[in-house]
């Protein structure tokens, strides 16, 4: 753990300066504070799904207040990049400009900040575009689904004095915190095991028949869609379906697994799993799909230089029967923090009489809500949900004040670890672990590569 430390705190130091008091601000942050006059023009880099039902949504909730704008909007298919000007153009009551690829957006000096959801390999490779052209972002995760380019984007981030905002909006629920707060108290105890799950029942998930049949390749960029991964053949399935096809995305873990690890990063304090081992297969959905439509992942956490000490992680998800409640259970040896209850109890814990039969020190949990205000939305489209919307805002106060938002950069590089991690145990059957010293997922001996 400690050589994973001094990786990134290396390279903050490189690249960020001298950190100034306890605020997280850098002397050359802290001289872009922005006034509360100046506008912040902002672009959206992939006029997707997401964008369209929850980032502007949420973005109109705080706009007025925060003096954002939204001005120009960056897509490779000239479909999205014209809905986005039009959708723009109406929220906003202003033109819109309309940008051919990332290159358009950033050599106009249009914006100021950009939203970032693209398809899930491209995300990291566009944060990089973004902090070089002197940007912040709210990027959607999965932050990357490679080290190589995860590595890359910490490094570009932390060379910039750039706001990042990962998309793992849970951060922003004061749920969310309330645990946090509660677990290192230390009155839960220390964690022995945690359960995720997240089930739907979405034919319809991730498919895109009838957009498929409208894209045509002289209406967009294939090459540029690809970036850095193997040149194929265009297949307009891989372009908008790309969930469901490595390597452009690993579908069930960097999609949902992430949301929920994450959780198990910050309330642990532990950076990414000791090992992962995972098993699963496409059992409903045959459909020419590369990713796995249900998947068990069974993770060791803990301190790499302790393996005395630590707790299991499970994550499930299956895409043919599920009623669209992601579960998160936490628990200890005096009972388990649920956070679809938002309840702490002594359930399954010790008992006061055993414990004092066995002279054991019990860990006896009292009955106890959490705070109840953000309930996470499985639902492909969530619309300007509470959680995705206090995140969009902090970030907005993030960039005005240049303080490190809930979810910085830091928190993306985390979480696709434990992403990679999982891919790697699935694509090839074997135990996955992680090497400090070269930052890369290993199996089997040998570094894992999409």
């Amino acid at each position: 753990m400690s050589s994973r430390r001094e990786f990134i705190q290396k390279t903050a130091r490189a690249a960020a300066g001298v950190y100034i008091g306890t605020m997280g601000l850098s002397a050359k942050s802290y001289g872009r504070i922005i006034g509360a006059n100046e506008r912040v023009r902002v672009g959206v880099v992939g006029f997707s799904d997401r964008h369209r039902s929850s980032h502007i949504p949420s973005f109109m909730n705080h706009y007025k207040e925060m003096n954002f704008d939204v001005v120009a909007v960056s897509d490779i298919w000239k479909k999205r990049r014209e809905e986005g000007v039009a959708a723009g153009k109406e929220k906003m009551q202003h033109d819109i400009i309309g940008c051919r690829n990332n290159e358009e957006l950033y050599d106009k000096k249009l914006v100021d900040a950009v939203f970032i959801s693209t398809a899930d390999f491209q995300h990291a490779l566009h944060t990089i575009e973004a902090v070089k052209a002197g940007c912040d972002a709210y990027v959607e995760k999965p932050f990357a689904e490679s080290m190589e380019d995860a590595r890359a984007a910490l490094k570009a981030v932390k060379a910039s004095d750039r706001i990042i905002q990962i998309g793992s909006q849970r951060r922003s629920g004061a749920n969310y915190h309330a645990a946090n707060e509660f677990i290192r108290s230390g009155k839960f105890g220390p964690i022995t095991m945690v359960e995720l799950t997240w089930n739907v029942n979405q034919p319809g998930r991730w498919r895109r028949p009838a957009l498929v049949a409208q894209l045509k390749q002289e209406d967009t960029d294939w090459n540029r869609y690809l970036l850095n991964r193997p040149k194929e053949s265009w297949d307009p399935r891989k372009y908008l379906e790309y969930r469901l096809f490595w390597p452009y995305s690993s579908g069930l873990p960097g999609q949902w697994m992430s949301h929920q690890i994450d959780t198990v990063h910050w309330f642990s304090g532990l950076d990414h799993p000791r090992s992962v081992v995972a098993n699963g297969g496409i059992y409903k959905w045959k459909d020419g799909r590369r990713n796995w439509d249900t998947i068990t992942a069974v993770f060791d956490y803990g301190p790499t230089n302790d393996p005395s000490t630590g707790f299991q992680v499970t994550f499930g998800s299956r895409m043919h029967n599920g009623d669209e409640r992601p579960a998160e259970i936490y628990y200890s040896n005096g009972g388990e923090l649920n956070l679809n209850t938002n309840k702490v109890s002594p359930v399954g814990g010790l008992t006061k009489r055993f414990a004092d039969e066995m002279k054991m020190e019990p860990n006896l949990l009292p009955e106890l809500s959490l705070a109840n205000t953000e309930q996470v939305v499985a639902a492909a489209n969530t619309g300007g949900d509470r959680l995705t919307s206090n995140h969009v805002r902090n970030w907005m106060e993030s960039v005005r004040s240049r303080k490190q938002p809930h979810a910085p950069v830091e928190v993306g590089y985390n979480h696709s670890i434990a992403c990679i991690m999982t891919t790697a145990a699935a694509h090839t059957g074997l135990k996955a672990t992680f090497d400090e010293k070269t930052q890369d997922v290993m199996v089997g001996g040998k570094v894992f590569k999409y």
